[in-house]
Order: structure tokens, then sequence, then C-alpha cells
């Protein structure tokens, strides 16, 4: 299944479309949802299907950039001057700059 699912994160980046991971159908169980969510974009979906409001807040909170993750997008951002380069003691190419541009606009 884990191949599956990311055949379709990576189907999503090629097509240039978000993946979004499936649903969660214990409405009554937060937490797993929670945990589901964050397994979700470890693997790299933008979002999940969701089948009641009351799982809103929880995905939202997942799948939402923190604080520290829009800083650390735009310190690379102006940082990065093409190519691969070192950033904070990591190398970056200009695909990282790609994903931290994206993280922004999602976020807007």
């Amino acid at each position: 299944m884990t191949t599956a699912l990311h055949m379709v994160v990576l189907a999503a980046r090629a097509a240039g479309g978000w993946a979004l991971d499936g649903v969660f159908n214990a409405l009554d169980d937060a937490d797993g949802l929670a945990r589901e969510c964050a397994e979700g974009r470890a693997m790299g979906f933008d979002g999940k299907s969701l089948i009641h409001p009351g799982q809103i807040a929880v995905a939202n909170a997942v799948f939402s950039p923190t604080p520290a993750e829009l800083a650390e997008a735009e310190a690379m951002i102006a940082a990065a001057g093409g190519g691969a380069e070192r950033f904070r003691n990591r190398m970056i190419e200009d695909m990282h700059v790609e994903t931290a541009r994206r993280l922004l606009q999602r976020a807007r």
C-alpha cells in the first residue's frame, strides 16, 4: 500500500497537481485522524479527503505549515543564489527553493 500511496504523490507532482490522502472513517477518533494526517504529510501528501466537518480543524492543524517552517522557507528563498549551495549547514538546490516557494504560496 505504501508504494501505491507514494505513486499517487509522484503522479500529482509530475502533473503539477495536489495529492490528497484518502478518508479516515473513525469520526470520533481525532487522535487517530491526526496520526494518519501526519503520516500522509510525511509521505508528501498536500492534504486529506474529509468526510465530516468535525475533521477539518485536525487536518488543517497537521497540514498547515508552522511559523518556523514558513520562516525557514522565506530565509531559504532569500539566501538562494541558484544551483547547489550551502544553506544553514546543509546543501540545497533549486528543487528545495521551489518547494519553499510552493509552501509559502499555499500558506497565503
